[in-house]
């Protein structure tokens, strides 16, 4: 009867990134993965598919974070997107934007930045109107 579009949050967990790991350089990625290391780069999920990032509390990233679904207690120094479902944990400390969809955000989490609500549903509702004289 009625359908949204929401893509399922990817339950397994396909790459991890260890607590000793250094990154330096964006990161693409499709599936599930989780960071326990840090990362000197961007980390991007591939579009239109279902993505899952999870950032224990020793995670640290220093770039922009776009994915589908995001649960965070750890650090990020940059701008994030989760297009459908993002998490705060208890220690959570994001400095920069966070652009979301739905949010849950715990005792604790810390956000430097604006939090701005992703709204797709908007452009699909554009109402034009049509001016002239009705003679």
């Amino acid at each position: 009867m009625f359908s949204k579009k929401h893509s399922k949050p990817q339950t397994q967990i396909d790459s991890l990134i260890g607590a000793n790991t250094v990154i330096g350089g964006d990161l693409n990625f499709s599936g599930g993965l989780r960071i326990d290391g840090q990362v000197n780069g961007n980390v991007i999920a591939t579009q239109g598919k279902p993505s899952t990032l999870v950032l224990s509390e020793h995670a640290q990233v220093n770039g922009e974070i776009s994915v589908t679904h995001l649960v965070i207690n750890g650090t990020i120094n940059g701008s994030v997107s989760a297009s459908e479902y993002l998490e705060l944990q208890s220690k959570a400390k994001v400095s920069g934007d966070v652009h979301y969809k739905t949010i849950e955000i715990q005792l604790g989490a810390i956000v430097e930045g604006r939090l701005l609500h992703i709204n797709a549903g908007a452009e699909d509702k554009v109402v034009s109107f049509k001016t002239g004289n009705s003679e």
